[in-house]
């Protein structure tokens, strides 16, 4: 299951070392840079738009691949006007996790059966019931939202070649498969209804935030362009 667990996961030293990384070459800037995170906490350093840069550029970077993410998500959505951090920190849970072993294309890590379409979602969600349900209900909202996000220019094309649906198809059933999600009573005990709810109402804003990314930053290749950022940012660390 997805959960927005990136920002918990940070550690001081490596709260430190984006410090390090910002006034590499600027006593006064590291020294900003630091206060910032003593006073207004790690959020407030993360959000500054220096931390991304110095993360794309900078050759000494030692974070996790998990910490680039939300970093690079968190600020494009801030540049779209949605400044839930919990819910960016979600979209970057998302990011990272269905960039490995075709987990987009499963309601859970732990399920073996792979849903290419949302109609075959929907299709399922008619004879589920409890957990299940749920699962599909928040899958069809990220599935729509990575879909929709990261491979807009597939999608539009096979609206020319094939009459597939539009974007806006993606837009209402993930808005929906978020809302349902939010309404179910496992988005209650998990903590999730507020971050679901806010995906749902900023659906079309959070899609263009990763429209930006895969612009800026997915090329053009074979193979998932998530999983090949992933390798890069990994590769990178290492």
């Amino acid at each position: 299951m997805i959960m927005p667990v990136i920002r918990a996961s940070f550690g001081r030293n490596e709260a430190l070392h984006l410090v390090e990384l910002v006034g590499r070459n600027d006593p006064e800037l590291r020294e900003a840079a630091r206060q910032r995170l003593e006073d207004g906490g790690l959020d407030d350093l993360l959000d500054d738009p220096r931390v991304l840069n110095a993360l794309l550029t900078d050759d000494q970077v030692k974070s996790r691949p998990e910490i680039f993410f939300y970093v690079l998500v968190r600020q494009s959505m801030l540049e779209r006007g949605v400044e839930d951090p919990v819910a960016a920190d979600y979209v970057a849970s998302m990011l990272v996790g269905f960039g490995r072993n075709r987990r987009a294309y499963r309601i859970s890590a732990g399920r073996e059966e792979e849903y290419g379409y949302l109609v075959d979602l929907m299709a399922r969600l008619r004879s589920a019931g409890g957990r299940e349900s749920f699962l599909l209900r928040m899958h069809m909202g990220n599935f729509s939202l990575w879909l929709s996000g990261l491979f807009p220019d597939y999608l539009e094309s096979r609206v020319r070649r094939r009459g597939g649906p539009p974007i806006s198809y993606y837009e209402q059933v993930g808005t929906s498969g978020y809302l349902m999600a939010a309404d179910s009573p496992e988005a209650a005990t998990l903590g999730l209804e507020g971050s679901l709810r806010a995906l749902a109402e900023h659906f079309s804003r959070v899609r263009g935030a990763l429209n930006r990314i895969s612009d800026r930053h997915l090329w053009q290749g074979s193979g998932d362009p998530v999983e090949r950022l992933l390798r890069e940012v990994t590769y990178a660390v290492e």
